[in-house]
């Protein structure tokens, strides 16, 4: 299984959209956009995780893809590594 980046997201766009998109490039085990803490909006990004062959077919067809008028930024997710501790204020 490999986790895919999804950047440039229109702020419309549902997990179900993105899941038939996807699955048009194979099979969708998962899909996750991520939306503000603060206010519940969606932040244009999220993540879609598919078999290995499957994702690599999608990243090479969807990567600069135009949807509703955006050009997807579509490539391997990478690990975030060790993060520093959030400083509350």
């Amino acid at each position: 299984m490999k986790t895919i980046y999804l950047g440039n997201l229109p702020f419309t766009a549902t997990e179900e959209e993105v899941a038939n998109l996807f699955g048009q490039h194979g099979e969708v085990a998962k899909v996750s956009l991520v939306n503000d803490r603060e206010t519940g909006r969606p932040r244009g990004f999220g993540f879609v995780e598919m078999p290995t062959e499957d994702a690599t077919r999608a990243i090479d067809a969807l990567d600069g893809f135009e949807y509703e008028g955006r050009a997807l930024r579509v490539n391997e997710a990478r690990d975030r590594g060790a993060r520093p501790p959030r400083r509350s204020w």
